[in-house]
């Protein structure tokens, strides 16, 4: 308990008179940290701090690395710029040794504020400090990150686009250097490597490699894709909404858990550039930030996240999974979340010019490749009508093309609103995509009118596809019973195709066989959305707790 001969010691409460120092002691709380533990992360919900015994580090995530931006000892206090602003922490605060400090809430401080004006003031001035100058906040946000890499490589190169995109899904920063820009050679820092060792890749004060594999980028870079040990609590496949759900509840209850993803965190949703009816993001929020806000949390709680590693195969009964170059994984438990893949088409000239200019989804980060151009959406839900915002912002026309004959039945209200308010976004409506043409990239497609069967070509800069996706189940084991369409059936369903095979009921995300189970666009579900799968993934752990509490009564029991 924090005492009042304590709160004098901190340096803004020095001047409160004793019986108000006694009143604040009895509120605030006492909080006792080991090294490495956070007294708050960043975005944290705002309050104001003292250290009483230690030393704090102010921490600011930086290009997914973690930077220390500054230091508190005792008498020091930290939260001055939320509790002064009414905002979240801007950076985390974590124990840099043994440390105690005292929380004081918001309603508890303006109280002390209201009777010692001097305390608003100085927290006021501290504020100020802790924004302004080089080091302050403002410092930080104005320093551009450094690149943690440079990428050379042609734009219409599918081998670049392709690395490109696997840097800016896993959040790395990195510069991309054209072969043909007149000052390449210096951007690179060497002779430039010829086409033919095209994409290359050079990691800041380390290795140059030219047609790198994706394994060997994300090991360059320090990314796990090596699993920390043989046998886990828990196996995840998959790091979309759902899969990083389940990782962040099953690391929080302290079980042994590893997230398995074949390319990056996010899966689909982490290349939406705006979910606007997510609860708890009233602005909205990209797919990348949430995506990279849950991979923190769930690192920060001790999850380990593999990347560019692909399960092979699951056996089933014993719960081993098998991943590419030979690596076995022992499980208690399975959760599936591999989500889905885009739906492609077999259309002529679409094989040859994807990734020059024909993209199945879209990053973000291609939007500024549209600059000035006419670009095609092909699709009629969600996905395709934010990505028609975000590249409107971009690109000189944004066309909207798809096979129904209206957006208003497939989309939300409020984006079909925007749309209609963009006066470089129109819809071609009941068409269809029948051809592309181009050389070097993309330059034209022919659209067919599914009323009259007219066909008319359209200079095309650009053509994102969002067509719906299929499950990418038939690498399961075929004890998993799966639907007509491939999608994993659970719960109730399992039982009502005859697939249960156990006295009890089988569990509502458990799949057929007991102790695996799945979550998010994996599984058989009407409901195909983001909050759906987040909602499924931390379900899916509570189920898990249930299964291995049963499964420790069962060998607990004596055999007759």
């Amino acid at each position: 308990m924090v005492t009042a001969d304590e709160i004098a010691a901190i340096g803004i409460f020095a001047a409160l008179r004793p019986a108000e120092r006694e009143r604040l002691s009895r509120a605030v709380a006492d909080i006792s940290l080991v090294p490495g533990e956070y007294a708050v992360p960043e975005g944290g919900e705002r309050a104001l701090f003292a250290v009483l015994e230690g030393r704090i580090n102010a921490v600011k995530l930086v290009d997914g690395i973690e930077r220390v931006v500054g230091e508190r000892g005792p008498g020091d206090v930290f939260g001055e710029v939320p509790i002064a602003l009414g905002t979240v922490f801007p950076v985390g605060f974590r124990a840099a040794e043994t440390s105690r400090v005292m929380r004081v809430e918001p309603h508890d401080y303006h109280a002390v504020a209201a009777v010692e004006p001097d305390v608003a003031k100085e927290i006021g001035r501290l504020a100020s400090n802790r924004m302004g100058g080089a080091r302050g906040l403002q410092g930080i946000a104005a320093e551009p990150p450094p690149p943690r890499a440079i990428v050379v490589g042609h734009r219409w190169d599918a081998s670049c686009t392709e690395l490109r995109r696997f840097l800016d899904r896993n959040q790395i920063t990195f510069r991309w250097v054209r072969p043909d820009a007149p000052d390449a050679a210096e951007q690179w820092g060497r002779p430039l490597p010829t086409d033919g060792d095209c994409p290359a890749i050079q990691v800041v004060n380390g290795k140059t490699v030219v047609r790198p594999q994706l394994r060997r980028v994300a090991e360059l870079l320090g990314l796990a894709t090596e699993a920390a040990a043989g046998e886990y609590d828990v196996v995840i496949v998959g790091a979309g909404p759902a899969g990083l759900a389940a990782a962040v509840h099953a690391a929080s209850e302290g079980r042994r858990t590893i997230v398995v993803e074949r390319q990056a965190p996010g899966g689909q949703a982490g290349t939406s550039s705006r979910i606007e009816n997510y609860l708890g993001f009233p602005a909205g929020v990209s797919g990348d930030e949430l995506a990279s806000r849950a991979l923190q949390q769930a690192r920060r709680l001790g999850a380990e996240i593999l990347v560019t590693r692909s399960i092979t195969r699951i056996d089933a009964t014993i719960r081993h999974v098998h991943l590419d170059g030979g690596d076995l994984l022992r499980a208690q438990t399975i959760i599936l979340a591999c989500g889905v893949a885009w739906r492609q088409l077999s259309v002529p000239g679409f094989d040859r010019l994807a990734g020059k200019g024909i993209s199945y989804g879209a990053a973000p980060s291609e939007a500024a490749n549209t600059h000035g151009l006419d670009v095609h959406i092909v699709g009629a839900g969600n996905s395709a009508g934010q990505a028609a915002m975000f590249f409107s912002n971009h690109a000189s026309t944004v066309t909207i093309l798809c096979r129904r004959e209206s957006l208003e039945k497939s989309m939300s209200r409020y984006l079909f609103d925007q749309l209609s308010a963009r006066s470089n976004i129109r819809a071609i409506t009941n068409t269809e995509v029948v051809a592309a043409h181009g050389d070097v990239s993309l330059e034209a497609i022919d659209v067919r009118n599914g009323a009259t069967n007219e066909t008319t070509r359209l200079e095309s800069g650009g053509l994102f596809l969002f067509i719906g996706a299929d499950a990418e189940t038939a690498w399961l084991p075929p004890e998993i019973a799966l639907d007509r369409h491939g999608y994993v059936l659970t719960g109730p369903d399992v039982a009502a195709a005859g697939r249960w095979e156990l006295d009890r009921d089988p569990y509502l995300l458990e799949t057929s066989i007991p102790g695996i189970f799945a979550c998010g666009d994996v599984r058989s579900s009407p409901v195909k959305r983001v909050a759906a799968a987040v909602g499924e993934g931390s379900m899916a752990v509570a189920f898990v707790r249930e299964y291995l509490k049963d499964r420790e009564i069962q060998l607990a029991e004596p055999r007759l």
